[in-house]
């Protein structure tokens, strides 16, 4: 079967001087061009609307509506603004090169001029504007493919729930009404139970996730005391800190206004994030550095470090970071972090070195700037 021949390039060419419209479009014919000449900005309007060129060669001296005036009204125009115009004229003064420009033209040959020249620049800009269309078009079939992944996650994330749940339940009910199961059993049983206890958190973090990055989740800011919401987090992962030291560096209190729970969450997968890279016997420190214009949280850890070109990666979702002898994965809390941060108007970043501790830190505004 044979592929279809492609269509001639469609051409519009508007000038007033009738000798100078067959000239051009002769030649382009003989370019196997398809050709439109019109005399007048008017006519020209018309054409294009009734069926649009790919190209238009466009005088500027014309009466009644001159070239700039044309090239203005198709610019203001959903159906015409894309079409490239190459402005053609005698005029050669530099502030009408620039007005040309700037009205939207893309291109400006004087005449006298070589066809030659005139038909590199009309296949230059042709070819340009077929390569915009084609990453258009790869633009809106990914964000389509985007668009069906993120149904299907959420569909997945979703049918999962239930059974989960329910085996979770199971699991509680036998390790409350068997208390003299043999001891492997019981281990396994904490063990299986503890599991669903993370799966269940990771399919609430990954629909926190996209509901954050579709604007869905609505953040509850209402007046608080960042310090101790700081407090009780450092309590919380104190209780799993073994050996390890957690170092407070707080002011006695900075009231400000924040969705209390997520910035909890927030500051607590830093710190578990903290405590899976620090050695057993280092030190976690927690710090607020804070005036009316701004908070300042930072999370620092005496692990190994980050090498500085995986600093943005880890706050992607599903990143890992490939450390020499390990992959440390940082899935899902950095990007909530992250997402979380910023729809509370703040920033986050990471400072680290390899053998010199991460720093993790996050901005929030002041009450000031509330």
């Amino acid at each position: 079967m044979r592929t279809p021949p492609e269509p001639l390039p469609n051409l519009l060419i508007v000038d007033d001087s009738p000798v100078n419209l067959q000239l051009l479009a002769g030649m382009f014919r003989q370019s196997d061009f398809k050709v439109r000449p019109v005399t007048s900005g008017e006519l020209a309007l018309q054409t294009a609307r009734h069926e649009p060129p790919d190209l238009i060669l466009l005088d500027i001296n014309m009466p009644g509506m001159n070239g700039f005036e044309v090239c203005e009204r198709m610019k203001a125009d959903e159906a015409l603004k894309g079409i490239p115009i190459i402005f053609i004229t005698a005029l050669d003064e530099v502030a009408d090169k620039v007005k040309a420009y700037r009205v939207g033209g893309v291109d400006y040959v004087t005449k006298p001029f070589q066809f030659e020249e005139v038909e590199a620049r009309v296949r230059t800009h042709l070819a340009l504007c077929r390569q915009e269309r084609q990453l258009q078009a790869r633009l809106t079939k990914l964000k389509e493919y985007q668009r069906l992944s993120e149904n299907l996650v959420a569909m997945i994330v979703h049918d999962i729930g239930s059974p989960l749940a329910a085996i979770q339940t199971g699991l509680d009910i036998l390790q409350q009404t068997s208390p003299v199961a043999p001891a492997t059993v019981a281990v396994l049983l904490e063990n299986s139970s503890k599991a669903c206890h993370k799966v269940q958190r990771m399919i609430a973090t990954l629909l926190d996730v996209a509901r954050l990055e579709a604007g869905q989740m609505p953040t509850q800011r209402t007046a608080h005391d960042l310090v101790v919401t700081l407090r009780t987090s450092a309590e919380a992962i104190a209780a799993l800190a073994g050996a390890r030291m957690v170092h407070l560096e707080l002011p006695t209190s900075f009231q400000t206004v924040y969705d209390e729970d997520i910035v909890g969450r927030v500051v607590g997968n830093l710190l578990f994030n903290a405590f899976k890279h620090t050695a057993p016997n280092g030190t976690i420190k927690l710090a607020l550095v804070a005036d009316e214009a701004a908070a300042r949280v930072s999370v620092t850890d005496n692990g190994r470090g980050i090498p500085r070109e995986f600093h943005q990666k880890v706050f992607e979702k599903f990143s890992q970071v490939e450390l020499r002898d390990k992959v440390a994965g940082t899935g899902l809390g950095l990007a909530f972090c992250k997402l979380a941060v910023e729809a509370h108007g703040g920033q986050i970043g990471l400072e680290s070195e390899l053998g010199q501790g991460s720093t993790f830190w996050f901005t929030l505004p002041g009450a000031a700037t509330q």
